[in-house]
């Protein structure tokens, strides 16, 4: 069933190659537009543009369907170019008229856009619990390796000394500043776009402000044309909030791989976590960190490929932009299964103990010599230029004590201020779930009988 067909058939290549990979991706979508249709058929009843018999009997049925859609399972039948032709396909089949009048003051235009956007938000709440759990764990493991010294490095050349405190807290604060990028973008996500129809407005008295309450949105987003000038920005604003995150996991995967190298040996994994090698015995390649790496490293350019896809287009809906979903939705899995991974990694890793005892690392008390030496009298530039002249010399011989008292120190790393940081963060980045949204649709008529 095509939603737009009319008498004259169209070319079968036109149709393969318009509908694309709607259908793979649409499974995804589906739960978000049972949701999104019960909605629209509570208001269709409350307004009077359907009996409330014909209401009830679309929400029930939608929801009895809702289990179907959501399961793995679930795929669209031959010919059925979307999720929308599906669900109203089965509508129809179920209830007859009743179900042709699902599609009373919609257009499909906005029926997607408010599926994607409850999507986007679904999927944003499921990242952020799951950078909120790796962000507890990096903390965790800086409080207990806080003492454990490491080298700090600038230009890749040995500069002063570090911690694996500094080091992971450092991580764990670079999550809290993507979440704080966040906010803004899902309160833009968080507005309801229904009743936007083809991007300019129904002649249907609806009632927008109740299907904002209705879906849990935050907002109406008021003007029917701006609601499609969103399509293709929201979903390029929300792979610039996962491309902050894919940063800080490339970042963090860079590291942990030059750390576990045979020269530094810095950190370990078990064998269970590495892979060998098939003609070199020796070796444990950290395949699950290069891996987070170049997933990550795609995310970090999603947001120019979706941000090109929709840069020229003028107001109004454009079949470019069905192209954004097969953009943003392998990008949010991706980022999904790197936070996972890299939470097993960074649970897993076994840190050294002794590393700044080896004399390369000589010169990273160099400036803890220039400084012990300002302390004495002299001026920081000529205590500079004497144990620079006795590095050049090879009469250098540093102590290998170190006095670090201010706050984001070895000696003060601030763990406890870096965890304190995320909970306002979390708090303003509260989203309902969709289950619970499912749930109030579900009941509506249970909880409202006598109206």
């Amino acid at each position: 069933m095509k939603l737009w067909e009319k008498a004259q058939k169209t070319e079968e290549k036109v149709l393969k190659f318009s509908v694309g990979r709607d259908p793979e991706f649409d499974r995804m979508l589906a739960p978000y537009d049972v949701i999104g249709s019960m909605a629209h058929a509570i208001m269709l009843g409350e307004t009077g543009l359907i009996d409330r018999s014909e209401s009830e009997s679309l929400v029930e049925t939608l929801a009895k369907y809702y289990p179907v859609v959501r399961d793995e399972a679930f795929q669209l039948r031959e010919g059925e170019e979307d999720i929308h032709s599906h669900l109203e396909s089965y509508l129809v089949e179920q209830l007859g008229d009743t179900g042709k009048k699902i599609h009373t003051a919609r257009s499909r235009n906005d029926q997607v856009l408010t599926a994607m956007q409850l999507m986007m938000k679904e999927e944003y709440r499921r990242i952020i619990e799951r950078v909120s759990s790796l962000f507890d764990l990096l903390v965790g493991q800086a409080e207990k390796f806080s003492i454990h010294l490491l080298p700090g490095y600038t230009h890749t050349q040995v500069a002063m000394p570090s911690s694996f405190g500094l080091w992971l807290g450092a991580y764990a604060e670079s999550l809290v500043n993507d979440l704080l990028f966040s906010t803004g973008i899902t309160r833009i996500i968080d507005q309801n776009p229904l009743g936007s129809a083809a991007g300019f407005g129904s002649s249907f008295p609806i009632d927008r402000d109740l299907t904002t309450k209705l879906l849990g949105f935050g907002d109406l987003q008021v003007s029917p044309v701006v609601a499609q000038l969103n399509r293709g920005k929201v979903e390029t604003l929300m792979a610039q909030g996962l491309a902050a995150i894919a940063t800080t996991l490339s970042r963090l995967s860079a590291d942990m791989i030059l750390f576990m190298s045979q020269e530094m040996k810095f950190i370990s994994f078990s064998e269970q976590l590495t892979t060998g090698s098939s003609i070199m015995p020796h070796k444990k390649n950290p395949d699950v960190l290069e891996l987070i790496r170049a997933h990550s490293n795609t995310v970090i350019h999603l947001p120019a490929s979706l941000a090109g896809l929709s840069a020229n287009l003028i107001s109004g809906y454009h079949r470019d932009l069905q192209l954004t979903k097969e953009l943003l939705m392998p990008g949010i899995d991706k980022v999904g299964q790197c936070l996972e991974m890299m939470e097993m990694m960074v649970g897993e890793m076994n840190p050294a103990t002794d590393i700044l005892n080896n004399e390369k690392y000589d010169l990273l008390y160099s400036v803890e010599e220039v400084n012990r030496k300002v302390m004495k009298g002299l001026t920081f530039r000529d205590a500079y230029r004497e144990v620079a002249d006795e590095i050049a010399g090879g009469s250098f011989r540093p102590g290998r004590g170190f006095d670090y008292t201010h706050v984001g120190s070895i000696g003060n790393p601030g763990i406890e201020r870096i965890s304190e940081k995320i909970g306002p963060v979390l708090k303003e980045l509260e989203i309902k779930p969709a289950e619970k949204t499912f749930e109030y649709l579900k009941n509506y008529y249970i909880m409202y009988a006598d109206r």
